[in-house]
């Protein structure tokens, strides 16, 4: 059987330890606005294009991974140099992005008629699950599409599943964060209260992960990053404040009259964006119970 041609576009934080674990096993057609990146990838065996267009043109598949479906579109149907300037109909684009679930419906919509399709499959995980290939990978798609893409995207990580139909994968998602957006808080504010009351914090977390208040940012976030020498995440706030926003959004769009938490957790990311910029660190976090509690958490200060 003949190996599909794969394309990659977005080679960011994310993005990039994604395609690395495709180079294991497939030669690559890859662009990125960074030339840095596409040199690393020209490094590895990828070959490197000046435009979404010219991937196309060298794809039977192509994943995209950006930071908003708004960036996804402007890649697909852009003037000129759009991804469905150069893909044939039978394609199909595979997007990782974090994105919207109204948006990328719309995006296929669009794209009826062209022969030219579009599923989602966003990821979990963050750089580390991805350069391990331990990510999870949440597909949104017809069974066709998904048996299609399936080894391909098991080459990334063996967690592939198929979680509904498209648009699935981005709701998923978007509800996923917006639970680890949370818990990142709760982590932090519980670890704060317990300094201020004479406990190690770094004890309490050990406690806490024996016990049912356990979560990601008690079991990895903690010790991982904020009581060790590495603190950034290499996730901007304004990212987390787009995952709530989707979900709090989701919610709506459901009728869901009263949603309570979602509301209270983007406000927190936004006061932290006051202050730190939307490219700061969601690690960042932290310093605002540390002042409200008068205590030192984290063990390094970039």
């Amino acid at each position: 059987m003949t190996q599909p041609r794969i394309g990659y576009i977005g080679l960011g934080v994310m993005g990039g330890a994604l395609a690395r674990r495709l180079t294991r096993e497939h030669k690559l057609t890859v662009f990125d606005l960074s030339p840095e990146r596409c040199a690393e990838f020209a490094a590895l065996g990828a070959t490197v294009v000046g435009s979404p267009a010219e991937v196309g043109a060298a794809s039977d598949i192509v994943l995209t991974c950006l930071p908003t479906s708004a960036q996804v579109k402007e890649v697909i149907f852009g003037d000129n140099h759009g991804l469905i300037r150069g893909l044939k109909p039978g394609a199909l684009i595979v997007d990782q992005t974090s994105g919207a679930t109204a948006e990328t419906r719309a995006m296929a919509a669009q794209l009826d008629g062209t022969g030219i399709q579009l599923i989602d499959a966003p990821v979990s995980g963050g750089p580390v699950g991805a350069d391990a290939g331990t990510i999870a990978i949440m597909v949104g798609s017809d069974d066709a599409q998904y048996a299609r893409v399936a080894p391909i995207l098991t080459v990334i990580s063996p967690n592939v599943t198929h979680v509904g139909p498209l648009g699935a994968g981005h709701t998923l998602k978007a509800l996923n964060n917006m639970l680890s957006a949370a818990n990142r808080l709760l982590a932090f504010e519980a670890v704060a209260v317990a300094a201020a009351n004479g406990l190690d914090p770094k004890v309490a977390a050990d406690v806490i992960n024996q016990s049912s208040g356990r979560n990601n940012a008690t079991m990895n976030v903690l010790p991982g990053f904020i009581f060790s020498d590495t603190f950034h995440a290499r996730f901007t706030l304004a990212l987390m404040e787009k995952d709530v926003m989707l979900a709090q959004e989701l919610g709506e769009a459901a009728g869901v009259a009263h949603l309570t938490l979602a509301p209270q957790i983007l406000r927190n990311y936004r006061m932290a964006i006051e202050r730190c910029g939307r490219n700061g660190d969601i690690h960042e976090m932290v310093r605002f119970y540390e002042e409200a509690t008068g205590t030192q958490v984290a063990k390094k200060r970039p």
